[in-house]
């Protein structure tokens, strides 16, 4: 080849070559529906076992890579075409079986809901997601498909995924980011009609960028994916989608554009027209940006009467209970990026600006992607009843006059898809002593009262094959860290000999943030080494989860617990695993005993780690934060303190750690060796089997899903309905009437309060309240006027207040009205109650969402 000369490659796509008998497993291997189902699962393996594990339990990669001599002899085995029947048969029934959605609303087939996310956890194979959220986004379409849900769903497709994670010698975390092979995954390019593949374009300051768009299938949802990764961008731009959260503002921000708006636009080149869009987290919040520019290119609307149509029809999940999580672009980042945007959404910079900003008067503060959600959405959630509260107190400052606990932010506590998670030897032993409808319907809390009729030693045997098989895998892949580290050979032979399948086992995994406390435990090391050497009571502790690649802090954790692991006393009990991912996970939340979590509270903003766990009968010692608030119960595992803040966080810690050593010492390992004659942990069972009848059917995805369609989903379907109806005359309306309202509302007044009786009342009977308001240029229907009433505190502050409506009675004078309300007492103490105004508007969400509010 000649200097200079770059030679031409023509590419060229090979298939598997498949014996006609054995070509349903094709469809099966490229819908990822054979994830959550084991005997799929085992239908894969069953074909070449170690080829199993060496591609990752990838089944496309497999069957592009396997024998063709193992695929005759499969093509000729009775067995096999028998399992192959059933699980094909399986998989086309959940394909058509119309699903609780379609049963209980057949009158709602027009909804259809766009979820975006920036990460899916779906499986180890598809690596495009680094923790909580995105599995969290993955169980979402599972449940999703399950339910019959109209759901589609849109991401990146990161050709990195995220980092693949290994220790130095000295324990320090290394990075590497291996290319996937986009052509041996689960997923198809999309075409149009004519063969040609659908890309959409997303302009940037200096040039457009180009999208082609993939697809997975989770079931019966697709998933959209968009890859920057072509050759007519340019060098930067195709690196956009290389890496999940890459660093750098500019890249932040334009893989952000381009899940957002780019995502919109990938949607209408395929002619998906969803009614619902979801926002899973700030990354997507730009989406909203690009449907208001959509409908403002199409109508004659201006941007606040678009806005209203658009909010309406949107849901945004918060996840995060701390400002400083939450992506924020300077002004100036902002008015680069979006210089060609904003005059089409008919605004000017500043309004532009405001609509990411806490203080809209504050022009150096940063623009928020959680507060731009928040503005264009009618729904938000966090994802805790916790952290419903602690989101509330967050953006309190949005609606600054109103109380903090009607702060129209709302929780739907997270959930985890049982099937995923749970371990082959439970599911085996509920599918012997529980109705199929664990499994048709897992948010069913009598179908998991059956756990109960489990027998003891059965339950305990089956658990114990988990733990035997954790300890396994451990020691093999420890052994694997230790070769590629170069390790010496009597050091790979201890890797044999670590972990005692006995033994009392404890996990802890998670992300490696300094605030999740992975070395609380390591805080008393001398009293944490007494438990350690203890031989007639044995514990061991197995510990896994990456460090962000920035985060130095969250790196130094990981080094300390590597580093206490060495002493020769203890080595053989303390085990760190390696590149934590969703294959690590199911071994840990399936094989330990123990589920440890040790965050700061409140800044676990939900945690589904220890649901996993729960389900498999796993028990949690854990921080009163995120679901264990929720969950916890002394029947079903510990509570490490009770729910205290404190402001110094090392006496924090102090405090804590001493707790979680008392609770092990006293509690967790006494009673895990407190044995019967037939070395059966009887006290143990009732509660592990109490975690799986309590917890199972509460903390999952299908009831989580189902809450959102419920909650969320349908509301913005019928008000995006009504809204949009007769060329979205109330949509206009609505707008107009709050700007209406903010021009007017500085003159109302409430100028005067008349209670009867002489402030001393007997229970059981009403004090009647009057109150004079000046309303002028309103209606007395554009407003709510309310007794806010309850028991008052030595502080003089109303307690557990209601919210009481006052009836308009009559007007009294130019634009003054009479209201009257009453208030029943219904217990004695002490009282109190004021008045305020809200706007009336038939078609707000909320009353509070305008921010109007006045008090007397």
């Amino acid at each position: 080849m000649a200097d200079g000369v770059l030679p031409t490659i023509r590419t060229f796509q090979v298939f598997p070559d498949l014996p006609g008998e054995l070509e349903p497993l094709l469809d099966l291997a490229r819908n990822l529906w054979w994830v959550w189902n084991p005997d799929a699962v085992e239908l894969f393996r069953r074909l070449d076992r170690k080829l199993w594990e060496d591609v990752y339990h990838n089944p496309v990669k497999m069957l592009g890579s396997i024998a063709q001599s193992k695929l005759q002899q499969a093509a000729k085995d009775d067995a096999f075409r028998a399992h192959l029947n059933r699980v094909s048969t399986s998989f086309k029934e959940h394909l058509n079986q119309p699903g609780w959605f379609n049963e209980k609303y057949p009158e709602k087939s027009k909804m259809l809901v766009a979820y975006f996310s920036a990460e899916f956890g779906l499986h180890e194979s598809l690596p495009i997601y680094s923790g909580g959220l995105g599995i969290l986004a993955g169980d979402h379409l599972k449940s999703a498909s399950e339910l019959g849900l109209p759901l589609v769903s849109v991401g990146l497709l990161y050709r990195n995924g995220y980092f693949q994670q290994y220790l130095s010698g000295d324990g320090w975390q290394q990075e590497a980011y291996p290319e996937l092979d986009f052509y041996n995954l689960p997923i198809e390019p999309m075409r149009y009609n004519d063969g040609s593949p659908v890309h959409i374009r997303v302009d940037l300051p200096d040039n457009a960028v180009f999208c082609k768009l993939w697809r997975a299938n989770v079931g019966r949802v697709p998933l959209y994916l968009l890859d920057t990764n072509l050759q007519e961008n340019a060098p930067a731009d195709r690196d956009i989608t290389s890496k999940l959260y890459g660093s750098g503002t500019d890249l932040r921000i334009k893989q952000e554009i381009v899940l957002g708006i780019g995502g919109v636009r990938a949607l209408a080149a395929l002619n998906i027209s969803p009614t619902v869009f979801h926002m899973n987290e700030g990354h997507s919040a730009f989406l909203a940006l690009e449907r208001i520019r959509t409908l403002l290119e199409t109508t004659h609307l201006n941007f606040d009467e678009a806005r209203q149509q658009v909010m309406a029809t949107n849901v945004f999940t918060t996840h995060t209970p701390v400002p400083a999580g939450i992506d924020t672009f300077s002004p100036e980042t902002m008015l680069r990026f979006f210089r060609s945007m904003i005059p089409q959404l008919r605004l000017d910079d500043e309004g532009f600006l405001a609509l990411g900003r806490e203080d809209v008067s504050n022009k150096k503060q940063g623009f928020s992607m959680a507060l731009l959600a928040i503005r264009l959405a009618d729904n938000v959630n966090g994802v805790s009843a916790l952290h419903g509260d602690v989101s509330r107190k967050m953006w309190h400052n949005v609606w600054p006059q109103v109380p903090a606990d009607e702060v129209p932010i709302k929780h739907i506590t997270n959930g985890i898809h049982v099937r995923t998670w749970l371990g082959q030897e439970i599911a085996f032993t509920l599918d012997r002593y529980l109705s199929d409808e664990w499994i048709s319907s897992p948010s069913d809390q009598s179908v998991w009262e059956g756990v109960n009729q489990i027998p003891d030693e059965e339950l305990w045997r089956a658990h114990e094959r988990s733990r035997a098989r954790l300890v396994g895998w451990a020691r093999q892949s420890l052994r694997d860290q230790l070769l590629r580290r170069g390790a010496p050979y009597d050091e790979l032979n201890t890797a044999d000999q670590v972990l005692d399948p006995e033994a009392l086992t404890i996990g802890f995994a998670r992300r490696f943030a300094t605030y999740k406390r992975g070395n609380l435990l390591l805080r008393d090391m001398d009293r944490l080494k007494r438990i350690l050497e203890e031989s007639k009571k044995p514990v061991q502790f197995l510990f896994a989860g990456k460090a962000h690649p920035a985060d130095n802090e969250g790196k130094d954790l990981i080094k300390q617990i590597i580093h206490f692991a060495r002493d020769p006393m203890i080595r053989r009990k303390i085990v760190f695993l390696e590149n934590y991912d969703m294959n690590v996970a199911r071994y840990l939340v399936q094989g330990v005993d123990v589920w440890l979590n040790t965050p700061r509270r409140p800044y676990e903003a939900s945690g589904t780690s220890g649901m996993k766990a729960a389900c498999n009968g796993v028990l949690n010692c854990s921080i009163l934060d995120g679901w264990w608030v929720e969950g916890y119960a002394p029947d079903l595992g510990w509570a490490i303190g009770r729910g205290e803040t404190y402001s110094d966080s090392n006496y924090q810690d102090a405090v804590e750690s001493q707790a979680l050593y008392d609770i092990l010492e006293k509690q967790i390992i006494p009673l895990f060796y407190q044995r019967s004659v037939d070395n059966i942990p009887h006290e143990w069972i009732a509660r592990m089997k109490n975690c799986m009848r309590k917890l199972a059917p509460v903390f999952n995805t299908n009831r989580m899903v189902r809450d959102y369609a419920e909650k969320f989903y349908l509301s913005a379907f019928n008000r995006g309905e009504v809204l949009s109806a007769d060329g979205m005359k109330r949509a206009i309306e609505l707008a107009h009437s709050k700007i209406q309202l903010r021009d007017r509302w500085g003159g109302i007044r409430i100028v005067g309060v008349h209670t009867s009786g002489n402030g001393h009342f007997k229970v059981g009977q009403a004090m009647q309240v009057e109150a004079l308001v000046d309303l002028p240029g309103l209606d007395p229907k554009d407003v709510t006027v309310q007794l806010y009433a309850g028991p008052v505190n030595a502080r003089g502050e109303i307690e557990e207040p209601q919210a009481l409506a006052m009836q308009h009675s009559k007007g009294l004078a130019p634009d003054r009205h009479l209201f009257v309300g009453k208030i029943d007492c219904r217990s004695s103490g002490r009282h109190g109650f004021a008045i305020r105004v809200l706007p009336g508007t038939v078609d707000l969400a909320t009353p509070f969402e305008p921010g109007l509010i006045i008090w007397n």
